[in-house]
């Protein structure tokens, strides 16, 4: 199930990264450039989340829950939120970058809390697994969601939901993960944190449904 969420995860932190250096170009002209300025504060967002996630580690499930919540709100109204402020001529390549180096930062975070929970000693099994070995399954897992966000970006996300609903719809699975999890990891206070994930899910419902008329009204 957990290695199943690394390849969701995974899916998720592509397209959000591909979300932002799409909307980079469009906005902003020249895509080599945007996406080559895009693609490396993500990647040095990444690095920052994964330093700041040992951390986290002592209670490393519920702060995976939380993280995922949190790339969820972010993430998924990212995309929205950018295109409302461009109206309000709020400057956008700081918010811009704000954004990716937030969502880099929450996907660096990711990984190394689930390899440490995957890592965990199950009740049934005599020892904890080897740290190569999870690092090896999780990468794999990681690389093949990748992929899957590569192909499905181009050829079936942004065809046929436009930007603002395929960041919309990423969020939502960022929460559903999280949801899924506490029914599988032990997290803090899970009934709180599943009413969290459910508000965060109407919010992103609602967002889905009027995000587009709600930008298109903005630009007017």
């Amino acid at each position: 199930m957990l290695l199943v969420n690394v390849l969701v995860v995974a899916v998720c932190a592509l397209v959000y990264e591909l979300l932002c250096g799409t909307l980079a170009s469009y906005l902003l002209g020249d895509a080599v450039l945007q996406f080559s300025l895009v693609l490396g504060t993500y990647l040095f967002a990444m690095g920052v989340g994964a330093w700041l996630s040992k951390r986290l580690e002592a209670r490393a499930a519920s702060r995976y829950v939380q993280t995922e919540l949190g790339l969820a709100l972010v993430g998924g109204l990212s995309v929205p939120l950018l295109l409302a402020g461009v109206a309000a001529h709020v400057p956008l390549r700081p918010a811009l970058y704000a954004v990716v180096f937030a969502v880099g930062a929450l996907v660096g975070v990711e990984l190394p809390l689930l390899v440490k929970i995957l890592r965990a000693p199950k009740p049934d099994v005599e020892k904890a697994q080897s740290f190569g070995d999870v690092v090896a399954r999780a990468l794999a897992y990681d690389y093949v969601g990748a992929l899957v966000a590569s192909v499905l970006f181009p050829l079936v996300l942004v065809p046929r939901l436009g930007l603002v609903k395929t960041s919309v719809i990423a969020g939502g699975v960022n929460a559903l993960v999280a949801l899924s999890a506490t029914f599988v990891v032990r997290v803090e206070r899970p009934t709180i944190v599943r009413a969290v994930g459910t508000l965060i899910l109407a919010v992103l419902a609602v967002t889905f449904v009027r995000g587009e008329s709600w930008v298109a009204a903005a630009t007017d």
